[in-house]
């Protein structure tokens, strides 16, 4: 570059003009210009997921991955692949630990094998709670310093992030009419994590099986019944052709809710703007998840009553009281054999008894007004 004691061009060019007039001007910046450059090349993240790839649940994790590139105005590129890619969708949390991914997608429930206690985050008893509220309480209740105590307990070397309200689950889909507690004695029915011990206390014989396997189990005879997500993902896995009578409502999983997890080294090496917005970005995906959830399952819903002949009716009040009672079974058991287990619970209930019961006397009940506005539901 020049020095100001060199003699100009007696007609420079006008764009020469300028580049001088600027270098005059902010010779400092300019010679900054190609650390700035090399500052601006994204940083790239390879991300699994524990979905398969026309999930919801998905969609859901590539929604999370935009935000983060909007949100960091494109310096961190995190690539969502579906489960299978690198590694099967229930092994990422060690290949996340283990640095093979740098970071997943998932829910605290998946990792009950490891420590019982993840069962307790989202897919355990409510205790009052749905999954807006429980998320609540980890941020604001203790949730979050218990969860890396479980992780740390579980030699899991991650930073996670919860967020995702889920819906209630429904209870799940059966082959004849659920009528009453006898109904359910002796059927071979799949649900996941502590659920297991629940359904078990109501008579039933309960195993897990990988999502693939579910519906084929079903068609051949070798399940009564199972649940697994939403209106949405469970018509995508075919539930619908091997079972037409769909429970709603349940307690086994009625506040459950979503994880990204980061590879514990991984995450410490990204400059400080960069963890902030991981955190903003899944606040942001928690809003739009818990929106995009009401349009998409109302929608999948109405389609299973209308044209795919599914009966759909609410799990009956005897079912919904015995499966209470057996939380009450399952958290003593699992409190015995497990102190950070009984850690949880306590604060958990701690939090439902005080931000329940305000909840409960100034929330106005919904089911009355719309049933003012369009009437009793009609019939499944």
């Amino acid at each position: 570059m020049s020095s100001t004691t060199e003699q100009a061009p007696a007609q420079p060019q006008p764009a020469r003009r300028r580049f001088l007039a600027a270098a005059a001007g902010g010779g400092t910046a300019l010679a900054g210009f190609p650390m700035i450059a090399r500052a601006q090349a994204p940083i790239t993240l390879r991300f699994q997921s524990t979905w398969p790839a026309k999930f919801l649940y998905q969609e859901f994790a590539v929604d999370w991955s935009k935000k983060v590139a909007e949100l960091s105005g494109g310096k961190l590129d995190i690539k969502m692949m579906p489960a299978g890619t690198v590694v099967p969708g229930l092994q990422v949390v060690e290949a996340v630990s283990k640095g093979v991914l740098d970071g997943g997608h998932g829910l605290p429930g998946f990792w009950f094998g490891k420590n019982t206690a993840f069962g307790l985050y989202g897919a355990g008893p409510d205790f009052g709670m749905d999954a807006n509220q429980l998320l609540a309480w980890v941020e604001y209740g203790g949730g979050k310093e218990l969860y890396a105590e479980i992780q740390a307990a579980a030699k899991l070397e991650l930073v996670s992030f919860l967020f995702g309200p889920v819906p209630c689950e429904p209870m799940g889909w059966f082959k004849k009419p659920i009528k009453g507690i006898a109904d359910l004695k002796g059927l071979k029915f799949r649900t996941a994590g502590l659920a297991v011990d629940m359904f078990n206390q109501l008579g039933m014989s309960t195993v897990q099986l990988a999502p693939a396997d579910i519906v084929p189990a079903i068609d051949r005879g070798v399940l009564d019944g199972a649940e697994f997500a939403s209106a949405s993902d469970d018509r995508i896995m075919g539930f619908p052709d091997v079972a037409k009578f769909y429970l709603q409502q349940s307690y086994h999983m009625s506040n459950n809710f979503c994880e990204v997890m980061v590879n514990k080294k991984r995450y410490e090496a990204l400059p400080d703007e960069l963890k902030t917005v991981l955190r903003l970005a899944s606040q942001a995906a928690s809003a739009d998840m818990q929106w995009k959830s009401m349009h998409r399952m109302s929608q999948d819903f109405a389609e299973l009553r209308a044209n795919q002949k599914v009966n759909t009716y609410r799990t009956p009040r005897p079912i919904l009281d015995a499966q209470l009672k057996a939380w009450d079974k399952v958290i003593a058991k699992f409190s015995a054999e497990n102190p950070l287990f009984a850690k949880v619970v306590e604060s958990q209930k701690a939090w439902a008894k005080r931000v329940m019961f305000w909840h409960n006397e100034v929330q106005v009940d919904q089911r009355v007004a719309y049933t003012h506005w369009f009437g009793k539901a009609p019939a499944a």
